[in-house]
Formats: C-alpha cells, sequence, structure tokens
C-alpha cells in the first residue's frame, strides 16, 4: 500500500511539472504550428479533483492515552466538521487509521494532539497522496465554556470566510488545504458560518450562528469552540510518507524569523 502511495505521488508531480512546462511555452510560437485556434494550458491542482465529485469525508481521531479534556474537544470537532467519523485511537498505529480510512473512502485523516492536558497540534492529511499540514494550536476555548456555547446548532453545511489569506503563496496553499474540509453548502439558508482570520501567521477559528430579525439586522451568537492556529509545516505526501518532500516549514530560529510573516502581511 505504501509504495502504491509513494508512486502516485510521484506521477502526481511528474505531471504537474509537464503541465508547467507547457504552460511556459510561447503561445504565439505555438499558434505559429497549429492551424487552429491558440490554446493556453491550464495548469490544474490534482491533489483535491475528487472533491468535484464527492463531499470531503473526514476521519478524526486523537493522540494515545487522550485526557477528558482533548476528548471533548475531539467530540466538537466531530460536530464541526460535516460528514466526520469519529474514531478512538486506542492502540492503533498511524498505520493502522491509514489504510482504514483507505479502506472507507475517507477524503482526510484530522489528529489532535496535547500537553498536559492541554490541546496544542492538530495534523490534517488528505488522502491518498496528501498533502499534510501540521499546526500549533493555543488558546483553546471549548464549547461549554464560552459564552452561547451551549446553544444547539444545525448541521447544515456551514459557509466559509477567509480573511487575510491571499497575499501570499503559503497563506493561498494553507486556505485551499483548509477550504476542501468543508463540503459547497447545499443550503443557502444555512445559519453556519466559520471564519478563518489570519494575522501575523496564527489563523483565528470562529465558530458562529446567525439569525435575520429584519432586513435591516442580524444577530449573531458564538456557538465554539474557539481556538488559534499555526501552521508550521506543509509536506507532499501523506502521513505515512515520513521522507515526503518537505514543500515549506517555519523556520523560527533564524536572526529575520520575527520580520517574516509567511500567510498574511499583518
Amino acid at each position: 500500500m505504501l509504495r502504491k502511495q509513494i508512486r502516485l505521488r510521484k506521477e502526481y508531480l511528474h505531471e504537474k511539472e509537464k503541465e508547467k512546462e507547457k504552460a511556459k511555452q510561447d503561445p504565439v510560437a505555438q499558434a505559429k504550428q497549429q492551424t487552429g485556434p491558440v490554446q493556453i494550458t491550464k495548469i490544474t491542482d490534482s491533489e483535491f479533483e475528487n472533491v468535484k465529485y464527492q463531499d470531503p469525508q473526514i476521519l478524526v481521531t486523537t493522540s494515545r492515552s487522550p485526557s477528558g479534556r482533548l476528548k471533548q474537544f475531539h467530540k466538537e470537532l466531530i460536530h464541526l466538521f460535516p460528514n466526520a467519523i469519529s474514531v478512538n485511537r486506542g492502540a492503533y498505529k498511524i498505520k493502522d487509521l491509514f489504510d482504514y480510512a483507505s479502506r472507507k473512502n475517507f477524503s482526510d485523516i484530522v489528529i489532535v494532539h496535547e500537553h498536559r492536558g492541554e490541546p496544542d497540534g492538530l495534523i490534517v492529511s488528505h488522502l491518498p497522496i496528501g498533502p499534510t499540514i501540521y499546526f500549533g494550536l493555543t488558546n483553546t476555548v471549548l464549547r461549554h465554556d464560552a459564552e452561547g456555547g451551549n446553544e444547539t446548532f444545525s448541521q447544515a453545511y456551514p459557509h466559509l470566510i477567509f480573511h487575510n489569506f491571499d497575499e501570499s503563496k503559503i497563506g493561498r496553499r494553507v486556505k485551499t488545504i483548509l477550504q476542501h474540509l468543508f463540503p459547497v453548502p447545499n443550503n443557502e439558508e444555512s445559519k453556519r458560518v466559520i471564519t478563518f482570520a489570519a494575522q501575523n501567521d496564527f489563523i483565528s477559528f470562529r465558530h458562529h450562528v446567525y439569525n435575520k430579525d429584519d432586513y435591516k439586522t442580524i444577530a449573531l451568537s458564538e456557538i465554539g469552540p474557539r481556538f488559534e492556529l499555526r501552521p508550521y509545516m506543509i509536506k507532499l505526501g501523506n502521513l505515512l510518507q515520513t521522507n515526503a518532500t518537505i514543500e515549506w516549514s517555519l523556520k523560527s530560529f533564524i536572526n529575520t524569523a520575527q520580520k517574516n510573516t509567511h500567510i498574511s502581511k499583518s
């Protein structure tokens, strides 16, 4: 299974390089050699090609021996992602989780980690060929701790808001990975709104529901959970490919690290 996934990943990267080379060619020179109209090759990212045909299916699990707080956060993530399935980690290894997710045709694996009972890390791995993104997790507030967090909400597909992601290549990459965890809303009247706001390389996550009191007024209520994400690595491969190419990593120990921002400009 692992060799097959590595081969698929290499084939994907090879095809992408071929598309880039075609796109670099001069369209005018091509037109002189062709009798028909000029055709410019469009580069498409086939990592998320299946999203066009089916909604994401998310497998959510935790690190081993989770604390009560991590279990509660895990439970809230299940309600957060539409079409998410919970799997108790138990003694399962990463390979066991990957094999199970592949058999059940899951699109992504989400794993949450903790340190001394506090959620501190989140991994999102897209199947079958990646990418895999690693986040640091801070300032986690669970639903029952937040004001209005006990309010019930529907399981309708949420509307997504991304703020300050389009100013850099890494920001757009992170946005693409996050938005493909959620299906396109199938109901225009959905009252759920999920916000990812980037500032100084931290991503603030907020979850709200809204109600229209009249045509002028909208009442917004936060229902949680809330937390801050900081991406620190993106790999061009799945969880099993430990030797996968690192597309980007946060270098926090160089002299100019505090001056540089990778996701947003401010």
